[in-house]
């Protein structure tokens, strides 16, 4: 029998990964494609956004969601019996898609495809790295990366490694295709610039394509027939690295956790609000669903420093609370110290009881 082909798309926090899967669904060209989503944070919304895009590929049987882990970490316990139940289907998949957190380590994943239990039915057909060319052309992966490093280099009982980096790197190093999203937000020889920064990471020749609004068509993600399975050992992390010293892997750098507010006044209004909370607390990213005065339908917030997107994507279901509903994720010590903090904000941007319901 013919090996399912598996695409595993990665990149960092904010890179546009969701919306560049939600353009390959819906312009999929009668593929069958499953979904299999990790996140890091307890609410579900890169799935949430993705069974709402309205087509037939984006039902809501075929996404499968392991949110608040890293699924690099928990290949026996998650991937494994995912993999099973999908192969299981009786109407047989003609793709995989994996969307990585944006804070996980695609190596170890893509190796896992090497299980008995998976290899003979599947076969990575390459991994796909989305880049925010805006933010490598900042010369940042966070908002403010600068400030975040600052601070850190100043208490000496923190460790001074730079995980955001190495995540980076990973991510690069990994790809069969990288793509350098967001390309609109540079000019050409800025973006020229990006693709050889990205390109000298990798250490090796491979594709490197640009999109805006994560716009490609399917045959270009699709079809690489990579069998990265096969080649990953040749991809070390800085995790593999490590470990290879001794050393433990885990996510301690990072924090996540789900704030809640009501109903806000004004898209601009909201938007504002957030990005003083952002600038103020150090966070690297924020995402999630908020309700507006007048509207009926729900807002999408996505968020990486500063730089804050917003779209309307259906409407609020009979029944459903209207209200505001975010992951916030960034450097453990900073979301540490700040959390209450955070909480309070987000609760402050809401209307009145009473003018939220006039």
């Amino acid at each position: 029998m013919q090996k399912i082909p598996a695409t595993v798309i990665t990149g960092f926090l904010g890179a546009g990964k969701t919306t560049l899967i939600r353009n390959l669904l819906q312009n999929a060209g009668g593929r069958r494609i499953a979904l299999v989503i990790n996140e890091f944070g307890d609410l579900g919304v890169d799935g949430d956004i993705l069974k709402g895009c309205g087509v037939e590929t984006c039902r809501e049987e075929d996404v499968v969601e392991l949110t608040n882990g890293c699924i690099c970490c928990t290949v026996a316990d998650d991937f494994i019996p995912t993999m099973e139940k999908l192969l299981e289907r009786s109407d047989r998949l003609d793709h995989i898609v994996i969307e990585t957190s944006g804070l996980a380590l695609p190596q170890p994943l893509v190796a896992a495809f090497n299980w008995p239990e998976v290899k003979a039915r599947v076969t990575v057909d390459g991994v796909v790295t989305v880049i925010d060319a805006a933010a490598v052309a900042a010369g940042r992966f966070a908002d403010d990366e600068e400030k975040v490093r600052a601070a850190r280099e100043a208490d000496e009982s923190l460790d001074h490694d730079n995980p955001l980096e190495e995540l980076f790197e990973d991510q690069i190093r990994a790809a069969d295709l990288l793509v350098l999203n967001k390309a609109d937000l540079v000019d050409a020889q800025t973006l020229a610039g990006v693709r050889a920064k990205v390109e000298a990471e990798a250490g090796r020749r491979l594709a490197v394509v640009s999109s805006e609004n994560g716009r490609l068509p399917a045959d270009v993600l699709l079809g690489l027939g990579a069998g990265t399975e096969d080649l990953i050992a040749g991809r070390r992390s800085h995790h593999e690295i490590h470990h290879a010293d001794g050393h433990e892997h885990d996510h301690d750098d990072f924090e996540s956790f789900v704030v809640e507010g009501g109903e806000c006044a004004s898209v601009e209004a909201l938007t504002e609000g957030l990005r003083t909370i952002v600038a103020a607390h150090d966070i690297l990213r924020l995402k999630g669903f908020a309700a507006i005065r007048g509207k009926p339908m729900r807002l999408v917030v996505q968020a990486v420093g500063g730089r804050i997107e917003t779209y309307f994507d259906r409407p609020f279901a009979p029944g459903e609370t209207r209200g505001t509903r975010l992951v916030a994720i960034g450097l453990h010590d900073a979301m540490d110290r700040g959390e209450a903090a955070i909480r309070e904000a987000v609760a402050a941007l809401a209307l009145p009881a009473r003018a939220a319901a006039e």
